[in-house]
């Protein structure tokens, strides 16, 4: 402490000569500002200029409060260096050199927001007097990247007044930076009764500023596709910077000028029966808006601007009147618009003569088939699954029995698919009977069996069939088509089918041959003879195998079987063509002996 008072009244005696004219200042150089980005390390330097050695030199640093007072912070000389105790940079600074050189720097670490403040250099010599220099630390903080809120629930055009648009803020920047509202990207300036912007400022523990601004803005329909965002510009060591928000669209309500009904389903041509779903839309955007559909006075509701009718008739043509009101504005608003629908009908199909009609056998027929309709039509006549003919009209020339049948009338709308109706006629021939020819009529069956005789007759009315036999015997009577009879076989039978009605009779005649006796007698003979074949066989097998053996037994005894007499000699008279010739070979070789009856070999060559 006492060299400290020693050194300040040293300073005071060299104010005291410097003002007496005796000393010269000493020359401080420092640099108006120094930019930092919080967080960093800040250097600043102080040089001088100084005849006298550092012997006789004190160097301080001092920085200015926010009252405007100064505040040291650090003293040398030459005897001494002393940190102040208790500032807010006393544990982040450091003073580098010794001023040897002419030139000190106050080195400020971890740099906050609220270090930004002038920083002194006080250089006093002992015969030169004193000189300083100020130097200003600027801190920069980068913002957080900026937000931006727009309202979803909608702004609408009837409001009297500014309706709030939304919101944009930026956080933890330094120093404060500023928010520019953009509408497709032309910047929008506040204007009475139309733009308003309302910003807001909030300073942070750490010192850094957060900043909000509500845009306000009495919205027109041309705004629906209109783009907003905001610019923030901040600060930065050197200059300036920029970031911008999102791009974001407002949801502008707005009543319909016009509104749009149509048949969404199904396409083309309606048909009775058919589900009509009508789509309606109009051009506005306004929630509190209400489609309605009014036919022939009814009003009906919309789902989802979606209205279903089920199951229609011609009855439903007409025009359809969509309807959106609006309630939201002071007086109700209302717009309308239209669609026409025709359904289109076929009528029952309608059959002349109806039902069933008898034509006598040889005459002409003619029918019509009509159905009503609102689109042209084809008509086909079906008979059993086929085509019959086509056209309104049935005609049948010299009918007979064939021509007898149920005719389908099929009524069709080319121009939509499923669209049809048809109609019936049964179609009767009236004749005489007519017995269809049997495949069979004269037959033979065994005695004792029983047989079916079948008889299938065309004709109307239809005729009564009656089954009789050759002795008068009726078997079986009845009225149809067809009919069937059985019949036992005893003996020769000839049935008669009698069909008849009032315009006439057929007949048709079976023969029935009995064949019992001859097909028992016939069995009988082709088992016996079956069964001498069989003994005559057995016979001659008997007589064969007798005649070989003698044969063997007899070459035996006379030696000529081999293995008995040795080798024969090959060159003997051959025998006579009547002799019997018997070939055989021995286990051991493939040569073959032929042998006669009177036990001769035969050599190969005469076999």
């Amino acid at each position: 402490m006492a060299a400290r008072n020693y050194a300040s009244l040293l300073v005071g005696l060299l104010a005291l000569c410097h003002t007496w004219g005796v000393m010269a200042d000493v020359e401080v150089n420092m640099e108006d500002r120094v930019e930092v980005f919080r967080g960093e390390t800040a250097l600043i330097t102080c040089m001088f200029t100084s005849s006298e050695g550092i012997g006789g030199m004190s160097i301080q640093w001092f920085y200015v409060t926010l009252s405007g007072e100064r505040q040291s912070i650090f003293y040398q000389d030459s005897a001494m260096k002393n940190k102040d105790k208790g500032t807010p940079f006393t544990d982040r600074f450091s003073v580098n050199g010794t001023g040897a050189d002419g030139e000190i720097v106050l080195r400020i670490s971890d740099v906050k927001v609220k270090d930004e403040t002038e920083f002194i250099c006080l250089i006093k010599s002992l015969t030169e007097g004193s000189g300083e220099g100020r130097t200003k630390l600027k801190v920069f903080a980068t913002p957080d990247p900026p937000s931006i809120e727009v309202v979803e629930t909608g702004i609408s055009i009837n409001e009297n007044s500014p309706s709030k648009v939304g919101t944009c803020e930026v956080k933890n920047c330094f120093p404060k930076p500023n928010i520019t509202w953009y509408r497709n990207n032309t910047p929008l300036r506040g204007a009475p009764d139309v733009v308003k912007v309302v910003p807001s400022v909030t300073v942070e523990s750490s010192g850094l500023y957060s900043v909000k601004s509500d845009l306000s803005m009495k919205v027109k329909k041309e705004d629906k596709n209109d783009t907003f965002y905001c610019e923030v510009t901040f600060f930065v060591p050197g200059g300036t910077s920029m970031t911008e928000t999102n791009h974001m669209k407002i949801n502008v309500h707005y009543p319909s000028t016009a509104v749009k009904v149509w048949v969404e389903s199904p396409k083309g041509h309606i048909k009775e029966g058919d589900s009509i779903e009508f789509h309606c839309h109009g051009n506005g955007n306004m929630p509190s808006s209400v489609l309605s559909i009014v036919y022939n006075g009814d009003d009906y509701s919309l789902d989802d601007n979606v209205f279903v009718l089920d199951k229609v008739t011609r009855r439903n043509s007409g025009i359809y009147q969509c309807t959106s009101t609006d309630f939201e504005s002071d007086h109700v608003e209302e717009v309308s618009g239209n669609t026409t629908v025709f359904v289109n009908y076929l009528d029952p199909a309608v059959v002349t003569p109806t039902d069933t009609v008898v034509v006598d056998q040889g005459k002409e027929l003619k029918a019509t088939c009509n159905a009503l309709s609102s689109l042209q039509t084809q008509v086909v006549w079906m008979k059993n699954g086929t085509k019959f003919s086509t056209g309104h009209s049935l005609i049948l020339k010299d009918a007979t029995f064939d021509s007898a049948g149920k005719y389908v009338c099929m009524v069709t709308v080319p121009e939509i698919v499923g669209m049809e109706t048809s109609g019936t006629l049964d179609v009767k021939v009236q004749g005489p009977p007519d017995i269809k020819e049997p495949g069979y009529t004269e037959m033979e069956e065994s005695t004792g069996s029983t047989v079916d005789l079948r008889c299938n007759v065309r004709g109307f009315p239809a005729p009564t069939i009656t089954w009789t036999t050759s002795d008068g015997k009726i078997l079986k009577t009845e009225v149809g088509l067809q009919s069937v009879v059985s019949i036992k076989v005893t003996s020769d039978i000839t049935a008669s089918c009698n069909a008849s009605n009032e315009f006439g009779t057929d007949v048709a005649t079976f023969n029935i041959n009995a064949i019992k006796a001859q097909t028992e007698t016939r069995a009988k003979e082709i088992k016996k003879e079956g069964n001498g074949v069989i003994i005559a066989v057995l016979i001659i097998c008997i007589l064969l195998l007798a005649i070989l053996g003698s044969v063997l037994y007899f070459l035996y005894k006379k030696g000529k079987i081999c293995g008995r007499s040795g080798k024969q000699d090959l060159t003997k008279e051959k025998s006579s063509k009547d002799n019997i010739v018997v070939e055989m070979k021995s286990d051991n070789t493939e040569e073959a002996v032929l042998l006669g009856v009177n036990g001769e070999k035969q050599h190969p060559s005469n076999q």
